[in-house]
């Protein structure tokens, strides 16, 4: 279980990764479809109006997606065992 954590953290740095090298890559402000997207995958970018670093923002959705990754992760194991045991 722990290995699928740390799987789901490494998800959420790269998210943030590629996030950031898209939005660079393509235009100054990010508009529409891509800042909706960036909000939904990175939960830490509706703080936009406030300074924080790469570093910081990568951390911050490596650890919500290990939190998520946790949650699901408890669940599926636990439905996994009521499955077999019925």
């Amino acid at each position: 279980m722990k290995l699928r954590i740390a799987i789901w953290s490494g998800v959420g740095a790269l998210v943030v990764v590629f996030c950031t090298l898209y939005i660079s890559a393509t235009s100054p402000t990010p508009l529409g479809i891509v800042w909706t997207l960036a909000c939904l995958t990175c939960p830490i970018a509706l703080a936009r109006h406030y300074t924080l670093s790469f570093y910081f923002v990568l951390f911050m959705n490596a650890a919500t997606y290990a939190l998520v990754g946790l949650v699901v992760e408890t669940m599926r194991r636990h439905y996994k065992r009521r499955l077999i045991s019925n």
